[in-house]
């Protein structure tokens, strides 16, 4: 009996082996899946990531070598643990955490164990490697940025994480992928694709050779080159005027939508997010809540715009005949309703026409002005609406759809925002501060100096873009085709001439550039904070608004200064020697930007966390750098205006 059973036993695990066999070999034969094939070892094969230039053709962005120890668990064997720390540089906390990380990921697959080893290290450890199984080390290209300026332009490159991996199969554990910037926005046209080789392996776990002579393997395709619109030299000097500052500036070709610089103030260097200490770099600069280092104020920075905006009331204005240009309109040092007032400077008594009223920024010519636009059909509900309208029709409010990695879409209010606030009556009064671009609206430098490219052109804008060139790719329409503004192109010339008066004889008249017919306009805006749940009313933010030249536009510029006192304080003088730089090439302004660099604003931003009472725009006395400082940026300014031979 027990033979019989035996005999049965036999015969029924013959026909399960043979069963499974058949299973595996004829009937899933072509579902094989050589990356869970445990008998074939995968090595990839990572290409060269795309070089980055600016618009002239300076290289921005290189790679070079950089080599990673992987490891693939369950072929590790026991190994000296505190020789091969040291060759490392790790101590053994640090070994089995990171172990345990790489068997939890794949106990077959192979993912990173160290990154980024110098070349030093990497000839001392290939010697011993064979010692130490499981082990071997992969060489790939890190990034190498050619120059200090741009980092929030230019992003960075780090490894991905598991949210990713599950989202993109493309990529494994201990993989490089573009963080922000360039390199986040451009990640599938700079990275290239993988190469792979797979490797047969016998029952001892020892290389045969290549599976199938190679039949399988792939070459890397290296990443494709780009061109940015960025110039390098323009992106260099507005990131030395905005030292010791804090807000952004964005500099727009009128004629292509091509973005010519983007400051995010204060800035870093990028080449200090490559290499070993990345994590550590990043960790630091994010821990920064105050500066906001990693914040891409030109992108993000979400500020009311302040009287640059009141070119946008008088443009709707026009459009929807409510007021005339020659229209005037007495101020009495501003607007009052009810008991309250929005004091301006102009002279009690003066009489703005809609030139003289963008000249002076003339509160009560704009509060009038907007009051006439929501009250035209004697419904203030639908005339809301209307404004909100046009405003939105020159990008404001909403993200411009453009290519750059980040933004915010700002705030142009309709009636259903102010539904739970005004549920039943709507007044025009009841918003009147969007007269001067305060209250509700809100906008980021971006969409500031799109509006302005929009003004520039009479009536129409091209998307802001990042991108000029691809390898052997063309522009997406969404960047070469215009888009039309709301506003008839016949009522854009009486809102040029009030800016180009505001350099003339107004609010910017000390900024003029010689030869440059420079339009513009200032801004100043209450700057209010929460500080231990409080609500503190800080220094004013400056503002400026401008294009040049007035008839010929080259360049359309918005520049944001936090806690800058008022609209030429700061920001004029970083617009109008921007525009002069772009232009000419050169500086005549030498006494701007020696200004400029002398003056820190340091000292407004300690205020909040001195613990000291502090007065509101406190004095005409700013903090001056330090003699060190000084002749630091001075020469650094001299190497950046160095005529190229």
């Amino acid at each position: 009996m027990r033979q019989f059973l035996l005999f049965i036993t036999i015969i029924a695990v013959g026909l399960l082996f043979i069963s499974r066999l058949f299973y595996l070999q004829v009937y899933t034969s072509s579902a094989h899946n050589l990356f869970e094939d445990n008998a074939i070892r995968k090595v990839y094969d990572y290409p060269k990531r795309g070089f980055v230039y600016d618009r002239n053709g300076e290289l921005l962005v290189a790679n070079q070598p950089s080599y990673d120890v992987m490891v693939i668990p369950r072929e590790v064997e026991p190994l000296d643990t505190l020789e091969f720390c040291s060759l490392l540089k790790i101590d053994k906390e640090k070994f089995i955490k990171t172990y345990k990380k790489a068997r939890h990921y794949s106990p077959r697959l192979p993912s990173v164990f160290v990154s980024h080893l110098s070349k030093e290290d990497y000839a001392v450890l290939q010697e011993k490697m064979r010692k130490f199984r499981g082990f071997y080390i992969q060489k790939r290209s890190l990034r190498n940025y050619e120059t200090t300026i741009g980092a929030n332009v230019l992003g960075d490159i780090g490894e991905v994480n598991n949210r990713i991996i599950k989202k993109d199969p493309y990529y494994r554990m201990g993989d490089l992928i573009g963080k922000q910037g360039i390199e986040a926005s451009y990640e599938k046209t700079l990275r290239g694709v993988k190469g792979i080789k797979f490797i047969q392996k016998d029952r001892f776990n020892r290389n045969i050779g290549p599976y199938k002579d190679g039949k399988f393997d792939t070459i890397p395709v290296q990443g494709k080159d780009i061109t940015i619109t960025i110039d390098a030299q323009l992106q260099a000097y507005g990131e030395l005027l905005m030292k010791n500052k804090r807000g952004g500036v964005i500099a727009i070709e009128p004629s292509s939508g091509e973005i010519l610089a983007m400051v995010a103030a204060p800035t870093y260097d990028p080449n200090i997010l490559v290499g070993r200490d990345r994590s550590k770099n990043f960790t630091k600069l994010y821990n920064d809540s105050i500066a906001k280092p990693l914040f891409n104020r030109s992108l993000q920075g979400v500020y009311e715009p302040g009287s640059p905006f009141k070119l946008m009331n008088a443009l709707i204005a026009l459009q929807e005949n409510v007021m005339s240009p020659n229209e005037t309109v007495t101020c009495y040092q501003g607007y009052k309703y009810g008991n309250r007032i929005m004091k301006c400077h102009c002279n009690y008594g003066t009489r703005n026409d809609m030139i003289g009223g963008i000249q002076r920024s003339c509160n009560a010519y704009f509060a009038t002005t907007y009051r006439k636009i929501l009250d035209k059909n004697g419904n203030a509900s639908d005339g809301i609406n209307v404004w909100s309208k046009h405003a939105k029709s020159f990008g404001l409010g909403q993200f411009l759809n453009n290519d750059l990695y980040v933004g915010q879409k700002g705030r142009i209010p309709d009636r259903d925002y102010y539904k739970f606030i005004y549920p039943k009556t709507f007044y025009s009064t009841y918003t009147i501060s969007n007269a001067i671009g305060q209250g509700e609206v809100a906008t980021t430098p971006i969409q500031l100096a799109n509006m302005a490219a929009g003004i520039a052109n009479r009536g129409y804008y091209y998307t802001p873009h990042i991108i000029k060139h691809i390898e052997g790719e063309t522009l997406p329409e969404q960047f070469t085709k215009p888009k039309y503004t709301t506003i008839d192109k016949r009522h854009f010339e009486p809102v040029i001439e009030g800016m180009y008066e505001v350099y003339k004889k107004g609010t910017a008249a000390s900024l003029q550039v010689k030869d440059i017919d420079i339009c513009g306009k200032t801004g100043t805006v209450e700057n209010f904070v929460k500080i231990d749940s409080v609500k503190t009313q800080l220094t004013d933010h400056s503002i400026f608004l401008a294009f040049a030249p007035k008839d010929d536009p080259k360049i359309a510029i918005a520049v944001f200064v936090e806690n800058g006192y008022w609209g030429s304080r700061f920001a004029g003088k970083v617009a109008s020697l921007m525009i002069e730089r772009h232009i000419k090439g050169y500086i005549t302004r030498t006494d701007l930007e020696e200004w400029l660099i002398k003056h820190s604003l340091e000292d407004e931003y300690a205020k909040p966390y001195s613990g000291k009472p502090f007065r509101i725009n406190g004095g005409t006395t700013l903090q001056i750098v330090e003699e060190k400082e000084y002749f630091k940026l001075k020469k650094e300014l001299n190497k950046i205006n160095k005529p190229k031979s």
